[in-house]
């Protein structure tokens, strides 16, 4: 099942003065529930493309899942002014996740959920500082081009997101495209487990600022190495300080800032550069 990323839509546009009647290509947006079981357990606004890697991601950066054999199956319906994404896990992870649900449910009123919930908002990353990845600075550079080349939806909208995957010395092997940052990476996650690629291998590379469920999911991924056109937080610094990951941001043309992991990139000599 397949749905519009895009429609075109009427406008009245002012300009040098005068009004006039055009049209625009604007993205789609709407409401896509993910469910486990029968039960939903996130609804996301998000853009209705690649929903299987959205599925397959958003479980594997969420923990719900630990690799893509813990699926059996995901089934796209289509519901009232919105999708449900069913997925269906195997049997032991399918009853932990009932229990899980069943604890969550418990007396109100008790602050309990409320501190849980922060504690899980600011999880530890995952250890990447073991990750030898290594890029230069030209390796930025070229990434950075390249995903803005691959933004189909946002050449055609101006109004989306993208999070790519970079290898040095294969180039951007994959890019997904979303109204929101953290579910366009949901999305490349998903892409890269489904086809079986290492996160290991390559940079996450952004465009938006870098929050801190930024770093936790490129960590999820297994990378060391997150790059993003716009400034970090303070605790996304943070976090990909103590998790060894190189956080690099502000990153337009061959200009870049670095904040964490500075080890893990080589600047060219003018002999490299030549």
């Amino acid at each position: 099942m397949t749905f519009a990323s895009s429609r075109s839509v009427p406008e009245t546009v002012f300009r040098g003065g005068r009004f006039s009647e055009s049209s625009r290509i604007v993205a789609e947006e709407c409401a896509i529930a993910l469910s486990y079981g029968g039960s939903t357990e996130a609804v996301m606004m998000a853009t209705p493309a690649d929903l299987e890697d959205f599925a397959i991601g958003f479980s594997l950066s969420e923990g719900i899942i630990a690799s893509i054999d813990d699926v059996r199956g995901i089934e796209i319906v289509e519901a009232s002014g919105g999708i449900d994404l069913q997925i269906a896990l195997n049997d032991r992870l399918d009853q932990a996740l009932r229990v899980r649900r069943r604890a969550k449910a418990g007396p109100v009123g008790c602050g309990l959920c409320g501190v849980e919930s922060i504690e899980e908002a600011l999880k530890p990353a995952a250890d990447v500082a073991d990750v030898d990845l290594v890029c230069s600075a030209s390796d930025i550079a070229a990434a950075l081009s390249e995903l803005s080349a691959a933004q189909a939806l946002n050449t055609e909208t101006r109004s989306v997101h993208a999070a790519g995957f970079f290898v040095p010395g294969k180039g951007m092997i994959a890019v997904r495209e979303d109204v929101g940052r953290h579910n366009a990476l949901d999305k490349l996650i998903g892409h890269l487990a489904r086809t079986g690629v290492d996160g290991a291998r390559g940079a996450v590379i952004m465009t938006s600022r870098l929050s801190v469920e930024l770093v936790q999911k490129t960590a999820k991924l297994g990378s060391g190495f997150l790059v993003g056109i716009s400034a970090p937080t303070a605790l996304a610094i943070g976090m990909a300080e103590k998790a060894g990951m190189t956080l690099v941001a502000l990153a337009r043309g061959e200009d870049f800032e670095i904040f964490t992991g500075h080890g893990r990139i080589r600047m060219e000599d003018k002999a490299d550069a030549a």
